[in-house]
């Protein structure tokens, strides 16, 4: 090599190490500015299951009986872990916001390894930008990244795992390997659809790793694996059975089932592929925002012809929500479909790496001088709907957030305000966590004066015999849960429970407080 070449290439990585330093900066800006906006007006916890996410990570650091059983169930770990740290100061997770950091750090990694592919893939700044950018700029995505839940994080380690692998197509370096391991160990950690795409991954490594392959496809199974062997390893050492996340009292098998057995329509696409398929769609239209949908189905068929395995790969998660339709019990509704609601709409986000991925492929198309001005282009087709109506109410995510959680939000606020004055330190209170742990947030109430299901024998011996085992002084609970149950078997006697406070909402299950009267 020549100096002068040597001087062009050294420039050329610097240039390419500027625009990727350039693009992370501004994804970190724009995900802590939506945080913030997001947290001014009030929302970082309209989702109940941010409102779990926070809580289960502040249990973490903060409950009678700390330790890896206060993980749980059903829900994968890492999201959890990763926010316990900033969950322990007690501002942060009265705001929420101790749940939103790790939420805009993933973000901004999700945008940056998608930036990286693309332009690895495409060769194309401009193309990658595009692709980029239809991403960073869509409000659903912003706003999950703006809360506690857990769909930017797997993003991100999926874009890292698709990086990665694109990578090591070029360089067949074990080490890439590695890395796409790690990135898929994230993964597996994080949501259920990481599992699903690991075999395609490793066949991915197979056929196109030469003479390392079959090395390089161990290392990476071996890394990635290792999240579902531990999974399967703790749901069997604390719930006696490895599929508990999958088939226990928890699993969204088994609440499918009771919610059959109460004679509850089945889910739409249960059992259709089509429907099934319909609905995803539609959800993904709708988080996507119209332009931009029918630019990915176009710009989909371009990135099939020019780079098929990526495309195939992007779409692996898509096909994972419409397997879980058909299969597993998980409902997608949308409000123009029946039953004419909202649940599970940020499900079609995952649709956004197909959209980004399309949209760099129509970049391409336009030749090299106008393509700059093509990814304007379709940047601003893609954004379009979004400026044109820029409300929150057109947001499917936001929206499904505030319409769902209103009944929960309003008792949560009244019981903690009628809680907050009377409860002194040390006097316990005997629920059985879920969407109740609100209440001691907002009481600020640390959840070691609590004793919730989590804390395994302490808490079944509470409610299996109260007059036994029952010391709390206060216990707050569902009409008719297991904690309610057990307080109203001690309405007499010297150490009775009196209910003092009944609140009730529509489309609601209520909620209770009793209180201990006697000794």
């Amino acid at each position: 090599m020549t100096l002068n070449a040597a001087s062009r290439n050294s420039a050329g990585s610097r240039r390419s190490n500027a625009a990727a330093a350039a693009v992370a900066l501004l994804l970190a800006l724009a995900g802590a500015s939506a945080a913030a906006w997001v947290h001014r007006n009030g929302w970082t916890l309209y989702y109940g299951d941010a409102e779990a996410h926070l809580n289960i990570a502040r249990r973490l650091v903060d409950s009678r009986t700390t330790g890896a059983h206060q993980i749980g169930t059903v829900w994968l770990p890492l999201p959890h872990l990763l926010a316990a740290p900033l969950a322990r100061r007690g501002d942060l997770w009265q705001s929420g916001l101790a749940g939103v950091a790790p939420s805009v750090g993933a973000f901004t990694l999700a945008g940056l390894f998608l930036f990286l592919s693309l332009r690895r893939l495409s060769g194309s700044v401009a193309a990658a930008l595009a692709g980029t950018a239809v991403l960073a700029l869509n409000p659903n995505l912003l706003y999950l990244a703006s809360t506690p839940m857990t769909e930017p994080l797997a993003l991100a380690c999926f874009s890292g795992l698709l990086y990665f692998l694109v990578r090591f197509r070029g360089s067949q370096r074990t080490l890439d390997a590695a890395l796409a391991g790690l990135c898929a160990l994230c993964g597996t950690m994080t949501r259920y659809e990481l599992w699903f795409v690991l075999p395609f991954a490793a066949g991915f490594l197979l056929w196109s790793g030469g003479a390392a392959r079959w090395r390089s496809a161990a290392v990476f199974a071996l890394l990635a694996g290792a999240g579902p062997l531990w999974w399967l390893a703790h749901n069997w050492y604390f719930y006696g059975d490895p599929l508990e996340f999958w088939r226990g009292e928890w699993s969204a098998r088994a609440i499918y089932q009771r919610s059959l057995d109460r004679g509850m329509a089945r889910y739409p696409g249960d059992g259709d592929w089509m429907l099934a398929a319909r609905y995803y769609l539609e959800a993904a239209r709708l988080c996507a925002g119209l332009p931009l949908f029918w630019l990915s189905l176009a710009g989909l068929l371009v990135a099939l012809k020019r780079y098929w395995a990526a495309a195939a790969f992007v779409m692996l998660v898509p096909l994972f929500y419409v397997m879980s339709m058909h299969s597993s019990g998980t409902p997608i509704f949308v409000p123009h479909l029946w039953p004419f609601s909202y649940y599970n709409t940020r499900y079609g986000t995952g649709w956004l790496a197909v959209a980004a991925l399309g949209c760099a492929a129509l970049v391409m198309l336009a030749p090299v001088r106008w393509r700059a001005w093509a990814a304007a282009a379709v940047i601003a087709a893609a954004v379009s709907s979004w400026v044109l109506k820029p409300q929150p109410e057109a947001w499917i995510c936001w929206k499904e957030s505030e319409v769902n959680s209103v009944a929960r939000r309003s008792m949560a606020r009244e019981a903690a305000e009628y809680l907050a004055p009377r409860y002194r330190a040390g006097a316990g209170i005997l629920l059985s966590f879920g969407d109740l742990t609100a209440v001691l947030r907002l009481a600020r109430i640390p959840l070691r004066e609590s004793l919730h299901v989590d804390d395994g024998l302490e808490f079944h011996a509470a409610v299996a015999r109260p007059d036994l085992f029952l010391r709390e002084e206060w216990v707050l609970c569902t009409p008719g849960d297991r904690a309610c149950r057990a307080a109203a078997r001690l309405q007499r006697g010297p150490r009775r429970y009196e209910c003092v406070k009944i609140l009730a909402a529509k489309d609601a299950a209520g909620l209770e407080i009793w209180r201990r009267t006697g000794q």
